[in-house]
This record gives C-alpha cells, structure tokens and sequence, in this order.
C-alpha cells in the first residue's frame, strides 16, 4: 500500500508547517517539505492537506482497555485490548501485568509473548512482584515478594525475550542481584512502588544504579517534601541530568497539572507520558478487574475497596492533550514525550518518529488534537 500524507507535521526528527510522508510497504520511505515534494513529483496532484501529522503513540504502561486485560491468558483478549489502544492511536503498546500469584503471572507472560512475536505488541512490562508493600497501591499486596532470583529466571524464560521492562523497589533485598540480570537480558529496570528515601533511591539509578526508567513518577512513592525529598525528588534529579526517564502518567487524575508542568519544566525530553490504562479504559463506569483485584470505576475514576487509585481509563492522546492544555507544554515537547522518548527509554526500534525506514504508524489530529485518522504499519485503522 501506497499514501502520499500531506499535513502540519510534527515529530522527533521531521517538522513541517506543510509538509508530506511518503508510505510505501508499511514503512516510511521519507518526509519533506511540500515544496520539496512538489518538486520531485511535477506530474503529480498535490495531496490534500489532512491536519496535523504526529508519530504513532507509543504507550510503555498499559494494562488493558474496552474492557480487555493484559493481565490473562486468553490471547484472543490481550490482543482486543491492544487493537482497541491501537485504533485510539497508540499504534505501540507495552502490554502490563500486575502482581499477582507466581504461576498466574507465568502464565499470563507466557501468553503475552505470543503476542509480541506477532507484533501486536510492542512486548511486556511487569509491574511487580517485587515491590514496596507500603507503596503497593492497587497492586495485591498478598502476592508482593522480595526480588527473588529463582522467579526473575522463569519470567524471563516464560517472555523468552520479550521481557521489555520490569518495576522493582530499590530498597527491598535482593535487588541489586536481580537488577543486575534484568539488565544481563537488555530488560530495563524501572524504579517504582518505593517507600525508600532520596538517597537510596538516587544510588539506584544510572549511572551509579541499574535504574534507567522510573514508574510514574509520584505515584506508589512517599509525597514530595522539602525536608524529606524521597524518590520523587531523586528521579526528578537524575530526570534533569539526562540519565533517566520519568513515567508520567497523564490523565489529569493520578497528578494535578501543576505538578505535571513542574515535571516537564525540571526535566524536558525526559518524560514519558503514560496512560496506565486498565480494562475500564474506553468504557463506563462499572465493575472491573485489574490482576487479583476488583476494582470500581466512578466518574471515570477506578479505584479499589481501600480507596487507592486502580490504573487508568484514558487512552494516551488524551494525555497528550492534557499535556498541552492543562501543563501548558509546548505541542512539540507533548508529541515527543508520547513518541520518541518512551520510545527509546523502553530499547524499542523502528517507531516514535516520522523518518524513513520507521513503520509506518501515524495519527492524524485536528487543531484540537481529536483524532481523525490512524495508520499502524501503513494500514488505516480509522
């Protein structure tokens, strides 16, 4: 399949007021200015201006949508899930699962890695079980273990490969050991669900630590404090040096948008805008599940027995959008931390840009930024 997609372009690398992407055979095979377009075709007519063009999204924090888990072993429902966030414009996701007994957890990765040999995924991110039981959320504190050498092998057996990303609190025993072979297996450890201080939670991120990622920043960690910093503060830190990323999650409900543009303004090209969207996600409220739990969604909110919030409901264009509007982002910046830059803090390849040789995965927006069109792999989905 051929397309000529002419529009406002805006991405990592390409930056047009009028500007065209030229697809052919699922990939990009280059982007230009009109002009430069104009020239080399002569003969051609001029493609109609679309509106504006930005990369696929890329959505590193994902547990499921439309009321579909990644959190199963049924395949046929991973992959509902995925092509729902796909239609919706994150063209890639990492599919997520939470914490939960051993062999489930297992199991559900073992599934999921069917799924990212097909490329329905973009691979896995485990969300546990080594975590903080004092900053476990909505995560099932009766299935939360110290970092265990034993269960990191057989979850990386089980994804055989496609382990992308995994959660571990820095300050539990055992970390470093299983850090260590996460990063042996190119698995890149993120930070999160910590109750530990500034300090230790510094010494566990690059270039000192193994750490190159942080889970959602603020949440599952002990409030920012100017007399007790803690994780917030060290991720902020090393965010702003440029030895990390930081996951936010940016659907107006987990953070105030005060505290969001603080982030974009401490640490710029740094943050990755995730949705860490559950199987509520695109539907009304009701009852849902997210791993062991069940989980009530009010007003949009999803939430768990105790009161903590459960995951998200929001797909990652809308967070985009709560970027720009509510944080006061510039478009650009907003576009890169949903593309490019989750992109590259997660080792994937081939997407978060507007380049040549990339697949061809686009969105095409409005001045609103609402969705008009999705191309995943040069194929239109809307």
């Amino acid at each position: 399949m051929s397309l000529e997609i002419r529009g406002r372009i805006v991405s990592a690398t390409s930056i047009f007021d009028d500007g065209v992407v030229s697809v052919r055979a699922g990939r990009i095979e280059r982007v230009r200015s009109l002009t430069d377009w104009t020239v080399a075709h002569p003969d051609s007519t001029v493609p109609p201006f679309s509106g504006t063009v930005l990369p696929g999204l890329v959505d590193i924090h994902n547990h499921g949508g439309f009321g579909h888990r990644f959190d199963t072993v049924d395949a046929e429902e991973a992959r509902a899930a995925a092509e729902f966030h796909h239609r919706r414009g994150s063209t890639t996701v990492l599919a997520s699962v939470v914490t939960g007994p051993a062999t489930d957890m297992i199991a559900q990765v073992a599934t999921l890695r069917a799924l990212a040999a097909d490329g329905i995924v973009a691979g896995i991110h485990a969300e546990g079980p080594f975590l903080a039981a004092a900053r476990c959320g909505a995560q099932d504190p009766r299935y939360l273990r110290d970092p265990d050498l034993e269960l990191t092998e057989r979850l990386l057996a089980a994804a055989d490969g496609h382990l992308r990303v995994m959660t571990l609190a820095p300050e539990l025993p055992g970390f470093d050991t299983v850090a260590q072979r996460l990063s042996e297996h190119d698995v890149v450890v993120s930070l999160g669900h910590s109750d530990t201080d500034f300090t230790r939670f510094q010494q566990a991120l690059r270039p000192n630590g193994f750490g190159s990622l942080v889970t959602h920043l603020a949440n599952g960690m002990p409030p920012l404090h100017h007399r007790t910093p803690g994780p917030v503060a060290a991720g902020l830190v090393a965010a702003a040096r440029r030895q990390v990323v930081v996951e936010l999650i940016g659907d107006g409900v987990h953070i105030d948008s005060g505290f969001g543009a603080l982030v974009f303004a401490t640490a710029p090209g740094q943050v990755a805008l995730i949705t860490d969207a559950m199987q509520a996600a695109g539907m009304p409220d009701g009852e849902y599940q997210l791993g062991p739990q069940v989980v009530h969604v009010v007003d949009g909110v999803a939430r768990i027995s105790n009161g903590s919030i459960a995951g998200g409901t929001a797909n990652l264009l809308r967070c985009l959008a709560w970027a720009v509007r509510e944080c006061g982002v510039p478009l650009r910046e907003a576009v890169l931390a949903a593309t490019s830059v989750p992109a590259a803090a997660a080792g994937l390849t081939d997407v978060g840009d507007l380049r040549a040789d990339h697949f061809a995965d686009l969105l095409i927006v409005d001045d609103n930024l609402e969705l008009r069109r999705v191309l995943r792999r040069g194929q239109l989905l809307t």
